[in-house]
């Protein structure tokens, strides 16, 4: 089958970093389904597992975490699809990824496509909507409802792909007060339409940003993207015993000013689920139809920002260069080999 892959960690200038392959079909184990893809999105994970993971010698790592396609088949103790099921699913990262023509997840944690959407908009989801879903409602414990418990987000790096997603959902689901950062005119009207209630610029000073917005402080805190950076100014924001919720990988975090102010602090990391393979794995099955219903009562919506052609090796590697230049708008997307 056709793949994309890389057998060294290169810089994405570099024509190697990811190369088109071909490689033998998977073979789906009993809770397996093995999936057609049809389309794609490309996730900062990629990036990351890219420059930092090696491969073993004159073996090839496949990428891709973000999926649409349909199922092909299923194994024997599969209860929840069947062959020609339309799926979409984020995988697993302890297992290869999804930039292949076929690939192999377990059903536990994949969903039933959104009816309203073709393959490329149902692929830009399924990370970041796991992701976004598990930060808001499971680690920062907020309440689904409408009722306003004098509570507020800040959400910090709100246009990009788990972003997108997250501003929809506690805007549309919650009674909070939705307060979304982006540096750019383009982001931050982007971030208007998806439901924030305030936009500030997160390359000004944060606290003072808001001040100057009529925000004094804020209950809830999600910081999506330089954590480390923004620390000081996201404890000075947040009220006394507060909750921080961060999804990247600072260098550095020095924990104890969170004291003062008794904050907490909540990692949200959707792989964990299927690294461990958790008691409660099929959480994100459940997730992702929940998600999918979502979609079709025009409640939420994709966040499909780009759409970069066919998944080959050059396309595959003009989106990292996009994701680590840090200016990408919603999710990037592949389609079709």
């Amino acid at each position: 089958m056709k793949a994309v892959a890389y057998y060294h960690s290169l810089p994405i200038t570099d024509a190697a970093a990811l190369q088109d392959i071909e490689l033998p079909e998977p073979v789906a184990g009993p809770r397996d389904l093995l999936v057609e893809v049809k389309a794609i999105s490309v996730n900062p994970v990629d990036t990351k597992v890219r420059q930092n993971v090696q491969p073993e010698e004159g073996t090839a790592k496949v990428l891709g975490w973000d999926v649409a396609g349909i199922v092909k088949a299923v194994g024997s103790d599969v209860t929840l699809f069947q062959p020609g099921d339309k799926v979409y699913y984020a995988g697993s990262i302890a297992r290869a990824g999804a930039n292949s023509e076929l690939h192999a997840v377990d059903e536990r944690i994949v969903g039933h496509m959104p009816k309203t959407l073709g393959f490329a908009e149902a692929a830009a989801l399924p990370l970041t909507a796991i992701t976004a879903w598990e930060l808001l409602f499971e680690r920062l414990q907020i309440s689904e409802g409408s009722a306003d418990l004098g509570q507020s987000l800040l959400i910090v790096g709100a246009a990009g792909g788990v972003g997108s997603i997250l501003t929809q959902l506690a805007s549309r689901l919650t009674g909070l007060t939705v307060i979304g950062t982006a540096s750019r005119p383009q982001t931050q009207a982007w971030v208007r339409t998806l439901g924030a209630d305030r936009v500030v610029d997160h390359s000004q000073p944060l606290a003072q940003a808001l001040k100057q917005d009529g925000i004094d402080q804020v209950t809830h805190v999600a910081s999506l993207t330089q954590t480390d950076l923004h620390l000081d100014q996201l404890v000075e924001a947040l009220a006394p015993q507060g909750r921080l919720a961060l999804i990247d990988d600072p260098r550095q975090l020095d924990v104890t000013k969170l004291k003062r102010k008794s904050l907490s602090l909540h990692w949200e990391f959707m792989y964990t689920r299927s690294l461990f393979e958790t008691p409660d794995m099929l959480e994100q099955h459940k997730l992702l139809e929940r998600v999918a219903e979502l979609i079709d009562a025009g409640t939420l919506k994709t966040t499909l920002g780009e759409h970069y052609g066919s998944i080959n090796a050059s396309n595959l590697r003009r989106a990292h260069a996009l994701l680590e230049s840090g200016k990408a708008q919603g999710k990037i997307v592949l389609e079709g080999f």
